[in-house]
């Protein structure tokens, strides 16, 4: 496969940012098919990795396991809520998490040692149809990146499991980093880590918090709906996907 991976290296101190350029206001949204200015041509694609190139969802796992979906759905909004999760994805050992929140929650105390134990059950697979896209980008001889929150050890198992994680140029990754999306320090570590422009960088995810914290950096965010819209954006760009 085309390109040579990077290490992703030391943690560099999200202390000092970079000059973020000309930020976007984050409260109007951008047209994604809006050119980039001829001047500064795209040269570096940026990927998040859950919800656009690896499928992830929590329910692949308690679907099995509520008799309920109901009582799944209030699980996963009440117990396993996102700003827990969000320690994980900030580094915090997972099992010693599960083991503090089952403290809290232990009626539900079997079900949150599963995200513990089972927790790689939670990404199905890859969506084929983005790796595809990713690999004519790389093919056409862009740099790419891989800006993801994702718990530490899930990186290394994840890095292993999917070849496409070998084709990215680099790799940010909260839990390694200490720093998680949105917060615009950890934009401030990729763009000074690997030398991006930030006007010269887009950056594909799902989330539209973290969409809106990069364009206010300047960076040319787009939010991921389906693969076939991202190639129509990327095209709009004027980058080389089919």
């Amino acid at each position: 496969m085309p390109g040579q991976p990077v290490d992703p290296g030391q943690p560099v101190d999200p202390g000092q940012p970079v000059d973020p350029g000309q930020p976007v206001d984050p409260g109007q949204p951008v047209d994604p098919g809006q050119p980039v200015d001829p001047g500064q041509p795209v040269d570096a694609v940026v990927f998040d990795l859950g919800g656009v190139l690896i499928d992830w969802d929590p329910r692949y796992v308690y679907g099995a396991l509520f008799a309920d979906p109901a009582e799944m759905e209030f699980f996963l909004a009440r117990v396993c809520t996102t700003d827990w999760h969000r320690a994980n994805d900030l580094g915090a050992d997972i099992t010693q998490s599960c083991r503090r929140l089952a403290a809290a929650h232990p009626r539900y105390e079997e079900m949150i040692m599963v995200w513990a134990e089972r927790s790689e059950e939670m990404a199905a697979g890859q969506f084929d149809a983005v790796v595809t896209v990713l690999a004519e980008l790389k093919e056409a001889g862009l740099r790419c990146y891989a800006l993801s929150n994702m718990e530490p050890d899930a990186f290394i198992i994840r890095r292993a499991r999917f070849p496409f994680m070998e084709w990215f140029d680099g790799h940010v990754i909260s839990g390694i980093e200490g720093v998680a999306k949105p917060d615009r320090r950890i934009f401030d570590i990729l763009l000074r880590r690997y030398g991006l422009t930030p006007g010269a960088t887009v950056f594909v995810d799902d989330s539209p918090g973290n969409v809106e914290a990069a364009r206010a950096l300047g960076i040319v965010a787009l939010q991921y709906t389906s693969a076939q819209r991202l190639r129509q954006d990327l095209r709009a760009l004027g980058l080389p996907v089919r």
